[in-house]
């Protein structure tokens, strides 16, 4: 297996308009000088539209691609609740935190910490989000990415990581204005040939399962896994690969109800709401801009689980009917879900097979610079100049952040070898991740809405949300890690609660923000699509449910 001539022609022509057009953008401000913000957060720069392509250009890569396929091959629709709870999520950021950032003037999620609270937490805090970005995040993208690029092209393992990695260096060199407006065509790309990859795989198990079409193999896969069409796993209700031979409880990765009504929003009101990674597309914009991106990005991450979810169903259902029998198991003959979505695209005929190798590719290359772009940024300015120099240049802040950018990729490709070993990797990701959120989230939204929150309180949280993670995981391995970010959320959110009560300095906190409710307000056009899009919410979990 391998690709075709016309298959790396697409490829290039892809590579050759991706970059030729972010240099354009990058040459169109070679007359000024690049300052920090510019470099940083493209500040002003960004329409609406760029800047919704942007945040799911970042947001989907290869753990949604190969992760979320696995997950979907193993558990089915369920795991479509990350992208469509973030629909709602990105609705209330967008009405509720992102007014408060701009009129903060906030560019970093440390800045906001240490105006808010102090240095102490901030500093913590950026750390934290360095190790997870760094050995978390962008490893685990690398990894990923050049699993399913080995799978499709044949290449060395090696040989994919650090042609990503260089790709991806290039793009993110060039500051967020060029990753922002060269998201526009990652996503067109992606979502093109994400859903050429869905019709293909329907298709597929029509013609092998005895239909005749895309509507039959709708049918056919819905009729063959009825199992997976529930978007509320209950305990013991499905049984899934572990990757070493046995089983596990579906329930102990999406736990029933917490995933609509419980710990998922503190998932992804700290992922949306909160992640420098993120909401740094936005910051730069004023409101209006900001709030319309992100009501974009809601709407195409309603169309997520077609293109990632879908697939995994019907590599599922083939699977089941005696097809890729060898593809889906390691040598020691353990199922692996993660294959599902790289040996679905070695039966793409001649040049979707090209488009497919594309739209994956601006997937992991547009999240890997937006990764970089953030860990560049919280290194930069809230590490770098807060402790290193504080009197840096504006060029020497643009160089800095370009040896950051260097130095994450440099350790990502030492780290994402030694990620061989997993079983879903999306799963893994969201929960390492969720080791902090919790913490992140309190501290946030207490600092929003509660002018008594105090700079100890804080600092406390930011200390204990580790190491209570870990310790309720090791404790208490029964719970599922959803549940477990619920409590800890709700152990922290209770320190900090009564640590400020008791502080009578808490009553005059001069660091408390001023909430203004006019600040909240919306247009009458961004109400009615915000309405639309829960409606259609609620309409797919009715169907689903």
């Amino acid at each position: 297996m391998g690709l075709h001539t016309i298959d790396y022609a697409i490829f290039l022509l892809y590579f050759l308009i991706v970059s030729g057009y972010g240099y354009w953008i990058y040459k169109r401000k070679q007359s000024k000088t690049l300052d920090s913000k510019e470099f940083f957060l493209a500040e002003g720069s960004l329409t609406w539209w760029a800047i919704g392509a942007s945040l799911i250009a970042s947001n989907i890569s290869a753990e949604q691609f190969i992760g979320m396929s696995g997950s979907g091959f193993a558990m089915g629709l369920a795991i479509s609740s990350y992208e469509w709870m973030a629909s709602a999520t990105l609705i209330v950021v967008a009405i509720f935190f992102i007014p408060i950032y701009l009129k903060n003037k906030i560019y970093t999620m440390p800045q906001f910490l240490s105006q808010r609270y102090n240095n102490g937490v901030a500093t913590i805090m950026a750390v934290f989000w360095l190790l997870v970005y760094v050995f978390v995040n962008l490893s685990s993208i690398l990894y990923l990415g050049a699993l399913a690029i080995q799978t499709i092209t044949g290449l060395d393992f090696y040989y994919c990581m650090y042609g990503m990695a260089i790709f991806a260096i290039f793009i993110t060199l060039g500051g967020m204005k060029v990753i922002g407006y060269t998201d526009v065509i990652q996503v067109f790309v992606l979502v093109l040939g994400g859903l050429a990859t869905t019709y293909l795989a329907v298709d597929l198990v029509s013609d092998q399962l005895g239909g005749s079409g895309i509507f039959d193999g709708l049918s056919i896969i819905h009729r063959e896994a009825t199992d997976h069409f529930s978007m509320v796993v209950s305990e013991g209700e499905m049984m899934i690969p572990n990757g070493q031979g046995g089983t596990r409880d579906a329930y102990e990765l999406l736990p029933g109800l917490s995933v609509i009504f419980g710990s998922m929003w503190i998932i992804n009101l700290s992922y949306w709401g909160c992640n420098q990674y993120i909401t740094q597309r936005a910051l730069g914009a004023d409101l209006n801009t900001a709030r319309n991106g992100l009501l974009f990005a809601a709407f195409l991450k309603l169309l997520m689980p077609v293109i990632v979810v879908l697939p995994g169903i019907a590599a599922y259902v083939l699977f089941k009917n005696g097809a890729f029998q060898q593809e889906m198991t390691n040598a020691a003959g353990h199922i692996k879900p993660d294959h599902a979505y790289p040996v679905l695209l070695e039966l793409l005929p001649i040049g979707l097979r090209g488009l497919s190798f594309a739209a994956l590719t601006a997937a992991i290359v547009a999240s890997l610079a937006g990764k970089a772009n953030s860990i560049s940024t919280i290194f930069t300015l809230d590490i770098y100049q807060k402790f290193f120099n504080k009197d840096a240049s504006e060029k020497r802040l643009v160089g800095m952040g370009r040896i950051a950018v260097l130095a994450s990729f440099i350790i990502a490709v030492l780290v994402a070898p030694l990620l061989r070993n997993l079983d879903q990797a999306f799963q893994y990701i969201q929960e390492y991740t969720g080791f902090i959120s919790p913490g992140v989230f309190a501290i946030f939204a207490l600092g929003f809405f509660w002018k008594r929150t105090t700079s100890a309180a804080a600092l406390t949280a930011a200390l204990l949300t580790i190491p209570l993670s870990i310790f309720l995981k090791f404790q208490f391995e029964e719970i599922p890690f959803i549940n477990r970010m619920g409590i800890v959320f709700g152990v922290l959110a209770f320190i900090m609660i009564v640590m400020s009560l008791l502080d009578p300095r808490s009553k005059d906190n001069p660091k408390g923000l001023e909430i203004d409710a006019s600040m909240f307000k919306t247009t009458t056009s961004f109400a009615v699509w915000s309405i639309i899009i829960c409606g259609i919410l609620a309409a797919l979990y009715t169907v689903f449910w």
